[in-house]
């Protein structure tokens, strides 16, 4: 389970409007028909929120944008949560639409118990935030994804290979176009990453099941007076001010260790030890603790560690060597430090 939480930014200030953001989450839309569509074949996604099916976009964004009261131009006006499960969390669903749906509904529980506030004397409820998700069955390779930038000096080959041919066509330059399309056909295949027998590209689809959620939270709660902030510098605390107690802060780490339980018990889903947010903070920041955890596990369960970390684009050895620590130790801090963005879980931070 990998979760982001994203303030809300458009250039030097924060927009006034969450149109464009909405606007990008209704793009799976464009073109479907409900009734029209194949067997098998997803249809429209709408809106939704805790207690309500079938919002318009139309609808969002003037919720959204009229709960933003006495915020300045320097605050974002909503949050962005996105909710990726791994293709074995996805597995274990029956129907991806009305599961992630009913698991959003859950974990937006558990984003408010992670709230170290108060409002009128009392802890915030669900019933005080405003929201509105969203699911989405699609996703396209971007440039931040490991399997493009591994295969960049190879597009960057293909490229030059492509611009020699068009100054051989165009008559600027002598060469064998035959042989230049020669070369540019082997490194297609010699690219490290393919899918379906096609070099990874940016923009290129991704295959297999790739549903995951998108949460836009308003800053404001649904009353538009009080801030409620998951980006807040402070962890849950109190705080003396002006001689009284004050609750501060948000327990991103909290939210995301029980947004995994949740998903376990909702689903009976037997989590891995590399799928943990503990062990995958473990791997940035105490290497050594995540190492010596993960060679007491049982084989099997060490296999399939090894195995997530794969697929999550950490670049690990074939095999280490159990026998030898040190050794071991050493290639897996090398690996290490070229790994941590790609296996960051909150754009805010851990």
């Amino acid at each position: 389970m990998y979760i982001t939480i994203t303030p809300q930014k458009m250039g030097g200030n924060y927009s006034k409007s969450s149109a464009d953001f909405v606007g990008y989450l209704e793009k799976e839309n464009q073109g479907l028909e409900q009734q029209d569509l194949p067997a098998g074949q997803a249809g429209m996604e709408h809106f939704f929120n805790q207690d309500g099916d079938e919002i318009s976009a139309e609808e969002v964004v003037r919720e959204i944008d009229g709960n933003t009261a006495k915020l300045e131009k320097h605050e974002p006006r909503f949050y962005s949560i996105t909710v990726s499960p791994s293709k074995y969390e996805l597995k274990r669903l029956q129907n991806h639409s009305e599961d992630l749906q009913k698991y959003t509904r859950e974990i937006m529980k558990d984003y408010v118990s992670s709230f170290n506030r108060e409002i009128n004397g009392r802890p915030i409820t669900i019933d005080d935030i405003k929201y509105y998700a969203k699911i989405e069955h699609q996703r396209t390779f971007k440039g931040t994804d490991f399997q493009i930038k591994e295969n960049q000096p190879y597009a960057t080959k293909i490229l030059q290979l492509k611009t020699e041919i068009r100054n051989v066509q165009d008559g600027r330059a002598e060469g064998n176009v035959k042989k230049l399309e020669k070369e540019i056909g082997k490194l297609e295949r010699e690219a490290p990453h393919q899918q379906n027998g096609k070099r990874i590209v940016q923009g290129m689809p991704k295959a297999g099941n790739q549903s995951h959620i998108h949460i836009i939270v308003s800053r404001k709660d649904a009353s538009n007076k009080f801030s409620l902030s998951p980006g807040s510098k402070y962890k849950a605390s109190d705080v003396e001010l002006n001689g009284k107690t004050v609750k501060r802060g948000f327990d991103r780490d909290g939210f995301f260790t029980k947004a995994e339980k949740t998903f376990d018990k909702n689903f009976g889903y037997k989590r891995n030890f590399a799928e943990t947010y503990k062990a995958r903070k473990d791997f940035i920041k105490n290497p050594k603790i995540y190492f010596a955890s993960l060679m007491k596990l049982p084989p099997n369960e060490k296999a399939l560690a090894f195995k997530i970390m794969g697929k999550s684009g950490i670049p690990m050895m074939p095999s280490i060597p159990v026998t030898q620590a040190q050794l071991a130790m050493k290639i897996f801090n090398r690996l290490r430090r070229g790994a941590e963005v790609a296996i960051k879980s909150s754009s805010i931070g851990i």
